[in-house]
């Protein structure tokens, strides 16, 4: 750069040009003045009078022009700084000129276009993290070193929520806040003190009050050193339950399948071996080999029927019937076994007309199931029950049928697994004993929510149990 473009250049100009106009007033003016008029005082104090004016003078040109030229822009700079400091990151200086000051005002504004970039990047960058955090079904929880809570998405919102209340038994030091944030929620608290030790990843289930959360704790670092955490939470509890289920139906069905065939292997070995020792025990040995087949033949269909319904190809076949010749055609069917057992079996049909839309073979099957489990449930002299009536409800008009036994009844705890597979609600009741395959109330499910009704179970130990079901009087089902 030229160095008389420069700032000290321009000053220094300013200064030679300042002492050369002192120099030549003093040669062209007042020597000549002195010369002439020194031996007289007066005009010796107008000299120093014209001197001081003149001196004045120049040093307020010489101020007014360090005022444009340095103090003025240097205020504007100033005041563009402070701008930007409070946030107005498109703030610009108009500053044209070819020496420093030009190009600090160049450079502050290509400091202040690429802050202004920046901070719209990380604004654009925080949108997106927030949208992506907001659409995930996942909660996901950061915390700092002292386990505060500094950004959580809604589902880790309503987590700490419900966590809330939740407190360590025996546990003293556990911190209670941080100022008016939250803190880490108790059933984390072990993983994020182990991830302060070990100072790497956390995974594990945590069980919280019935529910099964799958949590992985990952470490915040900050130059070199671990500054928090992040926890992404994920709600495994259906999933766990499914593999239990899973593993609890293949050893059911091994059960199931174990025991008559162990029957049929044994009491065919009888026969072969000679054991029968008439005609008659022949017999009777060949007759629990036909009940033992067939009762495994029942287990298959129930099977395969259950199979088919969960995966939705079951054909239903949809035409208007009459639920009053349908019930009283069950009851008869029923009224012989309700004797054998010492039971009383009541209709009730409400009066009127009770027909709907439905597969009438499936509603037959969803009643002797329903029948068949009261009966086998309910000791000698007890009552089973079937009412039916029309209600209006949300599906509009609606058929709700009410099968009820004086029974020994269901635990509450036991009433949300009823409709599972294979599931026993008296732990004590050995399977097979009364014929029951343990997939009679999960095919009623199935069939009651392929006509989209509902199904449900009151009970009370000791004094027996409903099952209430809800059809739709017209039904768009046709598959």
């Amino acid at each position: 750069m030229n160095f008389w473009r420069t700032l000290v250049g321009k000053l220094w100009i300013t200064i030679i040009c300042l002492v050369a106009c002192v120099l030549m007033l003093m040669g062209l003016f007042l020597l000549p003045y002195i010369d002439t008029n020194f031996t007289n005082s007066g005009a010796v104090k107008r000299l120093f009078v014209i001197v001081a004016m003149i001196g004045f003078s120049l040093t307020t040109f010489f101020a007014l022009f360090l005022f444009t030229k340095i103090t003025q822009p240097m205020q504007q700079l100033i005041r563009a700084a402070d701008a930007v400091r409070k946030g107005k990151y498109d703030t610009r200086l108009s500053l044209r000129t070819s020496d420093e000051i030009g190009e600090l005002a160049i450079t502050f504004n290509h400091m202040a276009e690429e802050l202004e970039n920046t901070i719209r990047s990380l604004k654009h960058e925080k949108e997106h993290l927030s949208s992506v955090l907001r659409s995930m079904n996942d909660a996901v929880i950061t915390l700092d070193r002292e386990g505060a809570v500094i950004l959580t998405n809604p589902p880790g919102d309503r987590l700490l929520q419900l966590w809330g209340d939740l407190t360590e038994d025996g546990e003293e030091d556990l911190p209670a806040s941080a100022g008016e944030g939250q803190m880490v929620p108790q059933p984390l608290l072990p993983m994020f003190r182990r991830l302060l030790v070990q100072e790497s990843d956390q995974k594990m289930n945590v069980h919280v009050m019935k529910g099964v959360w799958s949590v992985h704790m990952a470490p915040l670092s900050s130059d070199g050193e671990v500054r928090g955490a992040v926890a992404v939470l994920r709600d495994v509890t259906e999933e766990v339950n499914l593999e239990k289920m899973r593993r609890d139906f293949v050893a059911n069905v091994s059960h199931e399948i174990r025991t008559p065939l162990s029957m049929m292997q044994g009491y065919s070995e009888a026969l072969l071996d000679g054991m029968a020792s008439s005609p008659e025990e022949s017999a009777e040995l060949a007759q629990v080999i036909y009940d033992e087949s067939l009762r495994m033949g029942r287990l298959v269909r129930d099977l395969l029927d259950l199979a088919r319904m969960e995966a939705g190809h079951t054909d239903m076949v949809m035409r208007k019937i009459d639920f009053r010749e349908l019930a009283e055609r069950v009851d008869r069917k029923f009224q012989v076994r309700a004797k054998d057992n010492g039971v009383e079996l009541v209709l009730e049909l409400e009066d009127g007309e009770l027909q709907l839309q439905a597969d009438e073979d499936r509603l037959e099957q969803v009643l002797t199931n329903l029948l068949d489990n009261a009966f086998r449930h309910t000791p000698e002299g007890g009552k089973v029950t079937v009412k039916a009536s029309m209600e209006t409800g949300e599906m509009g008009k609606q058929l709700h049928v009410a099968v009820s036994d004086t029974g020994v009844g269901i635990p509450s705890e036991d009433l949300r697994y009823i409709f599972d597979r294979f599931y026993k609600a008296d732990k004590a009741r050995v399977r097979g004993e009364n014929g029951g395959t343990g997939l009679g109330l999960s095919i009623v499910k199935n069939i009651i929510a392929a006509h989209q009704g509902s199904i449900w179970a009151d009970s009370e130990i000791g004094k027996g149990t409903v099952f209430h079901f809800l059809l739709p009087v017209e039904s768009g089902q046709t598959t």
